[in-house]
Order: C-alpha cells, then structure tokens, then sequence
C-alpha cells in the first residue's frame, strides 16, 4: 500500500508524457525496453559479460525507430481506416501484419547489425539469412497480440502495449542472431 502512492505519480507523469510528447515518450519507452531485452536475452543464455556492442545497438535502434515508426504507423492507419468502416478492425489488422510487420523486421535486421559495427554488406547478408525465418515466427506468434491490441486497446497506448509484448519478441530476436553470429563466426574459424 506505501508503494502505491508513488507508482501512481509515476505512472500518471508518463501518462502526461505520453499526451504531451507522444513520440519521445515512446521513443524512450522502446530505448528502455530494447535494451533490457537485450541484456535479458544475453543474461538467459548464460553470457558472463555482457556484449556492449549488442545492448548500445538495440538501445539505439529502440530509440531512433523503436517510437517513432510505431506511432506514425498507427496514427496513419487511424485515420486510413474510417471508424464507419465494416470490418476496420481486421483491415487495421491485415495492414499490420502485411505491411508494417514485414518492413518493420527487415528495417531492425539491418540496422541492428549496422549499429553493432557492422559492413553494410555484412548488415544485408543478415537479414537475408534471418529475415524469412523471423517474419514467419513474427507472423505466426505475435498475430493474436497485434489483433487483440487493434480490438481493445485505445489507440494512444497501441504502440506502448506493442513495445511491452516487442520486449518478448526482442529477446528471442536477440537470441536468434547470437546463434547466426556464433555459426558464422565458427565457419569463419573453420576456414
């Protein structure tokens, strides 16, 4: 009960934020979450040290993308899709998981890698050797969430749930390119 009062504050300053400053917020929001996905991925794979690299790229790719994309994506499908429209809620949806999902994977892949330090050329073959894969697990797990995010969730908070449920999706994004990275880096041992 002593805690209650504060978290309260807390959570209705973020709120004031989220209002008044919808994408910083947002941005900073998917910073915080990015990066404590990272870390949680590399602490449940048993990483003694952690790699700075990985935990600097995703907070940076948190940041710079993690907010805004989002919430300019789901402010333009507000105001595409009327509220008149039969059906709007599987057409917001169909636009998510056709559109949205598929750039949106293909844009963190890339530049994931680049902010790790990565060539660009290095950065594509990435995504051409993670990017069918991922999409189809993003498909296939996260399309229960995104509907029922689009059905009941109001749209201020839509891109704020989606970071909640990304920070899920981050961590086993994470886990999935450290496998690539150590199979690529032993065949380059091998050679």
């Amino acid at each position: 009960m002593v805690l209650s009062k504060p978290l309260y504050s807390l959570f209705g300053s973020y709120l004031e934020q989220l209002f008044s400053h919808p994408v910083r917020t947002k941005s900073i929001t998917a910073c915080v979450l990015a990066t404590s996905a990272n870390v949680t991925s590399q602490r449940l794979a048993g990483a003694k040290k952690l790699n700075q690299h990985s935990v600097f790229a995703y907070g940076l790719f948190g940041l710079i993308f993690g907010g805004s994309v989002p919430h300019y994506f789901y402010t333009t499908v507000e105001r595409l899709f009327s509220h008149d429209l039969r059906f709007r809620r599987f057409f917001l949806f169909l636009s998510e998981r056709l559109a949205y999902a598929p750039i949106y994977q293909a844009l963190s892949l890339f530049f994931l890698s680049l902010f790790e330090g990565n060539s660009p050329q290095t950065a594509l073959n990435n995504v051409e050797k993670l990017y069918w894969p991922l999409l189809k697990a993003n498909w296939q797990y996260l399309s229960v969430f995104v509907y029922l995010n689009f059905a009941y969730v109001p749209p201020m908070f839509r891109s704020i749930s989606m970071a909640i449920i990304s920070f899920i999706w981050v961590v086993y994004i994470a886990k999935r390119r450290r496998r690539f990275q150590e199979k690529q880096t032993a065949e380059k041992a091998a050679k």
